[in-house]
């Protein structure tokens, strides 16, 4: 076997160790899941005698097309007027102003603060800290501007810091437009298994969870307690909760509890939001592996902490083992490299077995009947394939993180579109430059839709599949990214 081959087969082999060991932690939060919902997650505490006092901030930035939306849903939050106040951290530099400026008209008995800052520093944790400092509430509640929250929120969420170690508690994404498109249903597949079997599995090891955003509740002296809103990553959300649990302040999730909020449409607000995800991800992975490493947590709570903060790495695990799959699929059918080596490599592809139950109990979750959940046949290879052909893109948001390259952070377009007939190309805030991974992406799906061909020409089947999703996954991501970014 020649070094070049042998390095072929290490970064091959390495990179399916790494997902194998992701796989083997998703294991655990199934069986995790499973148990609580044979055991439930016990008694709602009682109301309080006396609501405390909240703060709602609501953080946008150009929201044109669903900030109205937004006030009008927190202005129905069942909950005592003079307990509530609600801060409009506004860093708009269009129409969304005078657009808030007039929807908060129609709310007079609404304590509602239209807070501007003179400039944008630090983006949305600069928002979320400034406004900090100004608020009367003991516990704060966050919404991005594409949620609309029921009215039982709060009092379904407030009683939990009864519990005077608990520092937030985070509710359930829901999709308002789940059906609005193939690729609205496929992230709707990949969120809902964060949500239910993701964050139930966690919060019940105890292990550590993420406030996601938006969707929860932060008892003020909490975020104090763990240093305040920090803008040095691009998930100062994932960042922040594992600064407050590394204190020893508790995280309660709540799947019961369900927040609404939208989906990109469009495959380019897709990427924006899944560049700024993966890369604060791997930006937080630098900032507190160490710490979290050398901590007194339980081993179990550290080996769910390293698969979480690492979970963004498989996308480059995906990417080198897909490009480094073809020169051993050469050497394979050209007798160069023994048989052992590929039977070893079998039995990592075990992980993907793992990963499908996991997205199977969240999809039946949501799809009740036999017939709904038969459709997962055809759900899981698409969301499988696409999410590998997002892996390049993501890869390099990795890389960037890892690397500490800065980046601004780049909002997610919002469209309020929940009907199919309703059009995103109207959008003023969609990016209509196509960036140069789009091009790679494309000549990548042509690359593993040769290799897939070459391999049945020379009947060796044990790649196959792997090769022919990566075809598809790339090819899809291509084309929904050109539509996406073409001028109309």
């Amino acid at each position: 076997m020649s070094l070049l081959l042998l390095l072929f087969v290490l970064v091959y082999g390495m990179a399916m160790l790494f997902i194998l060991f992701y796989s083997v932690a998703q294991a655990h939060l199934l069986y995790r899941f499973r148990l609580f919902l044979k055991r439930g997650h016990g008694a709602t505490p009682p109301a309080p005698d006396v609501w405390p006092m909240v703060t709602v901030q609501l953080p946008v930035y150009n929201e044109r097309y669903v900030v109205e939306r937004l006030i009008g849903a927190v202005a129905t939050l069942d909950y005592p007027a003079d307990k509530l106040e609600v801060q409009l951290l506004d860093d708009s530099d269009d129409e969304t102003t005078q657009l808030i400026q007039a929807k908060i008209q129609q709310y007079p008995r609404l304590n509602l603060q239209h807070i501007r800052r003179p400039d944008r520093s630090g983006y949305k944790a600069g928002a979320l800290k400034h406004g900090l400092d100004l608020v009367k509430g003991e516990y704060i509640a966050i919404f991005d501007a594409d949620f609309t929250p029921k009215p039982h929120f709060l009092k379904r969420t407030v009683p939990y810091f009864a519990d005077e170690s608990v520092g937030m508690v985070q509710t359930r994404w829901t999709h308002l437009n789940r059906e609005y498109s193939l690729l609205t249903r496929l992230q709707a597949f990949a969120l809902d298994a964060h949500f239910y079997v993701e964050q139930v599995g966690r919060n019940s090891l105890s292990a550590y969870i993420n406030f996601n955003g938006t969707g929860g509740i932060w008892r003020k002296e909490t975020i104090l307690d763990a240093g305040n809103w920090q803008d040095d990553t691009l998930t100062e959300d994932l960042d922040l909760s594992y600064r407050a649990q590394i204190k020893g302040w508790k995280f309660k999730y709540l799947p019961e509890v369900e927040s609404p909020a939208e989906l990109p449409p469009v495959m380019s607000a897709l990427k924006s939001q899944q560049f700024r995800w993966t890369k604060g991800g791997a930006e937080s992975a630098v900032k507190h592996l160490g710490t979290v490493v050398h901590s007194d947590a339980p081993l179990k709570v550290k080996y769910h902490a390293l698969a979480h903060l690492l979970n963004s790495a498989v996308f480059v695990a995906v990417l080198l083992a897909s490009l480094a799959s073809i020169p051993l699929l050469w050497a394979r059918v050209n007798n160069q490299l023994p048989e052992e080596i590929f039977t070893i490599g079998a039995a990592t592809l075990l992980s993907f077995l793992v990963i499908s139950l996991v997205y199977f109990q969240a999809f039946s979750r949501e799809k009740a009947s036999f017939s709904d959940r038969a459709g997962f046949l055809l759900y899981f290879p698409l969301f499988l394939s696409l999410s590998m052909g997002l892996a390049l893109h993501n890869a390099v948001a990795v890389w960037e993180g890892w690397t500490g390259r800065k980046s601004p952070f780049i909002r997610t377009p919002k469209f309020n579109l929940e009907a199919p007939q309703h059009r995103w190309q109207e959008n003023l805030y969609l990016n209509l430059r196509m960036p140069f991974t789009t091009y790679a992406e494309g000549l990548l799906g042509l690359l593993f839709l040769a290799v897939a061909v070459w391999s049945v020409v020379k009947g060796e089947y044990g790649l196959l599949i792997f090769h022919s999703m990566l075809a598809i996954g790339y090819l899809l991501v291509f084309y929904y990214s050109f539509q996406s970014y073409k001028k109309t």
